[in-house]
């Protein structure tokens, strides 16, 4: 399509991350900020009028002056917003996870197809690996190792730590491994406030693959690595310094942190949106994706607590 054309763009949410997809999209040249929609109208106005974008007081107004919309709501709410929005023919880019629950991932696939939308999930890390050339290695690995930890926070408690963390690497591992998840083995803990907060999880794969992952919001520190196993060799990744070492024979960009897709992954991420929105690009992260992440996810939020 012509590099003319602007689509215009709404965000629902006003928090953390709807402020971050809001500043993409008025920095894009390729859209335009409609406005934002929250259930707090003074919330939605003032992150709106940072970007001369307006405040919408109902979801329903917003989808009618939009093309497309990031749903950056809390995750209990993502499946409501993005259903409507791909239900009136919008194209939606979904923050993690796609939805609550598999069934309803399921139902925002089948609208996406029924209406002929681009449905993309905001797993960002994706585009590290795709910066790295992690996704390019053309063999599958033996074992993958990871875990996301943090510190205490007064963000998703509305939902377990399997979807707000280690819904990440459970992404990462399954599109590494290639291959159907055959067994979901696990453990996670009662929680604070009555999701669990620690997790621990063993993925089993049709072609022989095996991914140990944890996760914890109750650490000491931010803690963000994996290890990817090859026949071959290795490949440690440090998440938060962007770095990594490989002991494999497949070329890896070292310099990948400096890459604007690395960088700005939750950028890069808005900009495949719009491509595929505007352009016909495959999507990103389609919703599929989204789903088996979370299919995975609630598998190891259904497993054994601690001690039992």
């Amino acid at each position: 399509m012509s590099e003319s054309r602007i689509v215009r763009a709404g965000v629902v949410g006003a928090g953390v991350f709807g402020g971050f997809h809001a500043g993409k999209y008025a920095g894009d040249a390729r859209a335009e900020l409609v406005g934002v929609y929250d259930p707090d109208l003074e919330r939605a106005s003032a992150l709106a009028a940072k970007h001369g974008a307006k405040g919408f007081d109902t979801l329903a107004a917003l989808i009618a002056e939009c093309e497309a919309l990031t749903v950056a709501s809390p995750a209990i709410h993502h499946f409501e917003a993005a259903a409507a929005s791909l239900a009136s023919g919008r194209h939606v880019l979904v923050e993690k996870p796609i939805a609550s629950s598999v069934e309803e991932a399921r139902e925002l696939i089948a609208l996406a197809a029924a209406h002929g939308c681009v449905l993309q999930v905001g797993h960002q890390e994706r585009f590290v690996f795709n910066a790295m050339g992690l996704f390019q290695v053309p063999v599958a690995p033996k074992r993958i190792v990871a875990r996301r930890m943090g510190p205490p926070s007064d963000r998703n408690l509305d939902v377990s730590v399997t979807l707000d963390l280690m819904i990440h690497d459970l992404d990462l591992a399954i599109a590494l491994a290639g291959a159907a998840v055959t067994k979901v083995d696990g453990q996670v803990d009662k929680g604070r406030f009555g999701y669990p907060d620690i997790a621990e999880a063993v993925l089993t794969f049709e072609n022989g693959c095996v991914a140990e992952l944890s996760a914890s919001r109750v650490h000491h520190e931010r803690d963000r690595k994996m290890r990817v196993e090859y026949e071959d060799g290795v490949v440690d990744v440090d998440f938060i310094a962007k770095t990594f070492e490989n002991t494999t024979p497949y070329t890896l960009d070292p310099g990948f942190a400096d890459t604007e897709m690395a960088r700005d992954s939750l950028g890069a991420n808005v900009k495949a949106f719009l491509a595929s929105v505007l352009d016909g690009a495959p999507v990103a992260v389609p919703g599929i994706a989204g789903l088996r992440a979370l299919d995975a996810a609630r598998a190891v939020d259904g497993a054994r607590l601690y001690g039992s």
